[in-house]
């Protein structure tokens, strides 16, 4: 489908056939089949992102998606975004483009085959159903309006598009092709660019950092604690992956997106660990306390390791100094104190994230004050929308992101049909 199409014209010219790219395809011409629709994107073999995704595995979706599992831009826009195509919705799709899916912990949605490249075919097969014409390799590179409509450059000629949805992505994985070309023409169409940065993206500690090098491989459940000038300003809970570079997992991926907005906002930013289930520093002491009284022969390591993996729990002790071998009963209590500050609050001293390049989703983008969350058209230019990674909307790791993708094509796609309709 790569030919030349200079001076071609279309109805709708979709750029970027990613997830979000893809919906507002399908979705607009199920609303109106008589629509010619282009879906323009650089790629030869569109859908990378997807590919890439859950391992492989595309985790599609989520069973309970609100506007709280979401940052950047205001909720209240991205409730009813989200309420627009809800998951039943979403799960009633894929399962009738033949990908049904199932759900795996912390209420992921996978496809029951586990292939992202099924998720791919199913949309890529449901779109040429429903007469998209794919133009892969068809970079697009300038859009500007004319009277009427849009004229669009790509590097196979120029297309003239009554109206446009813009679904690039973002610029996390750019060897996906979400490089970020998408801000610069929202840009040069008038639309504000909230600054971005990666999110999802794993955190690097020091070298000298004294658990991460040898715990590499060692998964455990913590609370991490955000502080911005110095006090908390959020709590997420997960699994926190050691790593040799530093620390990774979900809880991490999802505490990431916070740390890089505060450093472009010049905020102070810390981040703390707390191995103990989020409790208070009283509690875990009260607790040793307890312990040593009902167990006084129980050694330090032992009673470390009933909370925490065995390595992780030998590794703070020795990073503290701490003999794990004493029993309760001869532990000091200035040593005891130490450890139970150790444990609701260590420090990770992060020097900075993997970047783009492992990051899963990006932070910023185009203001959502400049979209109608209605149709996601902007209010900026007229028969503009913009759908997907890029809007100042990013998720938490679990199906989120995709969802946002699945619901602001859906919400564009009929919008669109709709518009085409009236005029």
């Amino acid at each position: 489908m790569a030919g030349r199409i200079a001076n071609d014209t279309c109805d709708l010219a979709i750029v970027g056939a990613g997830a979000a790219g893809l919906a507002a395809a399908i979705f607009s011409a199920r609303a109106d089949p008589t629509l010619r629709i282009l879906l323009l994107d650089g790629a030869k073999k569109p859908g990378a992102k997807i590919l890439v995704s859950g391992g492989g595995r595309c985790n599609v979706t989520n069973v309970r998606v609100t506007e709280q599992d979401f940052w950047g831009g205001r909720s209240t826009i991205v409730r009813r975004v989200l309420r627009a195509w809800p998951v039943d919705a979403t799960v009633a799709f894929f399962r009738e483009v033949g990908v049904p899916l199932h759900e795996e912990e912390d209420g992921k949605l996978f496809p029951d085959s586990n292939r992202a490249r099924d998720v791919l075919n199913a949309l890529l097969s449901e779109a040429g159903r429903v007469g998209v014409e794919l133009r892969a390799d068809h970079r697009v590179t300038a859009i500007t309006q004319s009277q009427p409509g849009f004229q669009i450059a790509t590097t196979h000629g120029d297309v003239h598009a009554n109206r446009i949805v813009l679904a690039t992505g973002g610029q996390s994985l750019p060897k996906s092709g979400s490089d970020g070309s998408g801000f610069a023409i929202a840009r040069a169409l008038g639309h504000t660019i909230v600054q971005t940065t990666p999110a999802l993206a794993p955190l690097v500690l020091p070298r000298d950092e004294p658990l991460h090098q040898q715990l590499s491989g060692v998964a455990q459940d913590v609370e991490l604690a955000i502080w911005i000038h110095d006090a908390i300003a959020i709590r997420l809970r997960g699994a926190l992956l050691w790593t040799h570079f530093g620390v990774s997992g979900p809880v991490v991926l999802n505490a990431s997106r916070h740390w890089l907005r505060a450093q472009i906002e010049q905020r102070r930013v810390a981040i703390t660990v707390n191995f103990a289930g989020g409790r208070l520093f009283e509690e875990v002491e009260a607790e040793w306390t307890r312990a040593a009284r009902e167990h006084p022969r129980t050694s330090v390591q032992t009673t470390l390791a009933k909370s925490m993996p065995a390595s992780v729990a030998s590794a703070v002790a020795n990073a503290l100094a701490i003999d794990g071998n004493q029993s309760l009963a001869h532990f000091p209590r200035g040593d005891r104190r130490r450890l139970a500050h150790a444990l609701v609050a260590w420090p990770l001293p992060i020097e900075g994230t993997r970047g783009y390049n492992f990051a899963e989703a990006t932070a910023g983008g185009v203001a959502l004050s400049e979209i109608d969350p209605s149709t996601m058209e902007s209010r900026v230019v007229k028969g503009v929308y913009l759908v997907g990674e890029m809007l100042d909307v990013d998720g938490r790791i679990g199906g989120f992101n995709f969802q946002w993708a699945w619901c602001s094509g859906f919400v564009a796609g009929r919008a669109v049909a709709r518009g085409a309709a009236r005029a």
